[in-house]
């Protein structure tokens, strides 16, 4: 964070000072875990359901935390005392990017692709000056704030991912760090239990071009009819990517190598440029479409951003993570969330590198390269949870994948849906759990077998974690 006297935190947080020296100064980082406190630091101590924060807050002034911000006195520990730490948070990034003038803020939303493109945007924002993204997908009222607040007087960029589960809270997000640039990638079904249909999804997506000022720019998804559609709801300029012929950064003559690796044209304005990127999944078009128009809004010149998309790699975890095993079968973990939109990518990228296989195939033992799925439970899915999973499972089967397996029974309708479908030529196994999904992958695996693992957060992390060796398969079989 930048450098503020306890006074001026005071102040931005509408808190009171209790046993501080106004004058100290927080050099430090802002952290609500104790553990991380470092000499100048600021200690946020929050209350949990399982932990109460203000007792950690004499570990954090011993690691060298200038003060804690909470609800209550600490007898002994200079106190910044406010009613609600997270909003106070909140309130403190806000005062931190109104003191970094020439610090450009971008704000990234959508039902799916989110944390890849943060990650995208953020690797080529960082070869224009020092930037700042959060870790992993830490997009909600915590992770906001705490990203906000690791800018320093440096930090040129601060790209944000911003998520939402109810109208409002993007609105929320953005005024605690007014976005310049704000991308919209998709409408889909993420949270639609909490939302209640695709339409109201729209609402709380839009409320991010609502934010732009009228220097500001809205990147919006041309082949999305509801993102495009956002250009009404912002006095910003727009500018409209992907596929589609009145997209201004576009991609034409898309092609996938046997790794589902995209080649494209990159069409600009400007210019165009030939793209080979090295992430998985033709739905990665769309998501490094809108990382080049941040970059090139920002001055990046066209022939350097088309090298510049090809370097880009992967950086969360668990996020179309391809890796090859010693035994010739290639796993895909896109284990960490899902939904119907995210899911759907990850099996149209599974069928489109199993294809490119078959059609370079020259195997001296004729196997077959076959496409293996495994699906877990989407979350968060409300009214649709059955008619969701159903129509996962169809296009499965409509795809062609070759062996379905659905992990537990609250993920059922997958396979109802798979089965559902006429002249499918593979076919759909239900397994009660991770372990009997790993027990029967040991039994089927052979060369040559590409495996997607999807599911929503938790539930199919143990099947990704035993394909990564051979003989994890039989540990794992034998706890189960």
């Amino acid at each position: 964070m930048i450098p503020m006297r306890l006074d001026e935190v005071a102040v931005a947080v509408s808190g009171r000072l209790v046993g501080a020296d106004p004058a100290a100064t927080v050099t430090g980082s802002v952290e609500f875990d104790s553990r991380k406190i470092g000499r100048g630091g600021l200690f946020v101590a929050f209350l949990g359901e399982n932990a109460d924060g203000h007792d950690f807050a004499p570990t954090a002034m011993t690691a060298g935390a200038v003060a804690v911000l909470g609800t209550r006195e600490l007898p002994g520990v200079p106190m910044v005392i406010v009613s609600d730490p997270l909003a106070a948070m909140a309130a403190l990034a806000r005062a931190v990017v109104d003191r970094l003038p020439e610090l450009t803020i971008v704000g990234l939303t959508g039902s799916s692709g989110k944390t890849t493109t943060k990650d995208l945007i953020a690797q080529l924002t960082a070869r224009l000056g020092p930037t700042v993204a959060p870790a992993g997908s830490f997009n909600n009222e915590l992770g906001h704030p705490y990203t906000v607040l690791q800018a320093g007087p440096e930090t040129r960029y601060l790209v944000l991912e911003m998520g939402a589960r109810g109208i409002g809270h993007i609105r929320y997000l953005a005024q605690a760090a007014p976005p310049r640039i704000g991308v919209v990638l998709n409408v889909g079904v993420a949270h639609i239990g909490e939302f209640g249909s695709q339409d109201q999804i729209a609402v709380a997506k839009g409320e991010l071009v609502e934010a732009l000022g009228p220097d500001g720019l809205a990147v919006l998804n041309a082949d999305d009819p509801r993102v495009a559609a956002m250009a009404s709801r912002t006095i910003a300029r727009v500018v409209m990517v992907g596929e589609a012929d009145s997209a201004e950064v576009r991609a034409r003559d898309v092609r996938l190598d046997d790794r589902g690796r995209a080649s494209y044209t990159l069409v600009t304005p400007e210019g165009s440029a030939a793209v080979q990127l090295a992430v998985t999944g033709r739905h990665q078009v769309a998501n490094t479409l809108a990382a080049a128009a941040v970059a090139r809004e920002l001055g990046a010149p066209v022939a350097d951003l088309a090298g510049w998309l090809g370097e880009l790699r992967l950086v969360s975890t668990r996020r179309m993570d391809v890796f090859d095993r010693a035994d010739d079968v290639t796993v895909i973990d896109d284990s960490y969330n899902a939904n119907p939109a995210s899911t759907s990518a990850a099996l149209t990228a599974l069928t489109d590198m199993v294809r490119g296989r078959r059609e370079r195939a020259d195997r001296a033992d004729g196997a077959r390269v076959r496409s293996i799925a495994v699906l877990g439970y989407m979350a968060e899915m409300g009214e649709y949870e059955r008619s969701g999973h159903e129509e996962v499972g169809h296009l499965a089967a409509t795809l062609g994948v070759d062996l379905l397996v659905v992990v537990g029974q609250q993920a059922a309708p997958i396979h109802d849906g798979a089965v559902a479908v006429a002249n499918w030529g593979g076919k759909s196994v239900q397994v009660t759990d991770q372990d009997a999904a790993v027990a029967l992958l040991r039994d089927e695996l052979r060369a040559g077998d590409v495996v997607l693992v999807k599911g929503s957060r938790y539930r199919t992390w143990a099947v990704a974690d035993a394909l990564r060796a051979p003989e994890e398969l039989d540990r794992a079989e034998s706890h189960s």
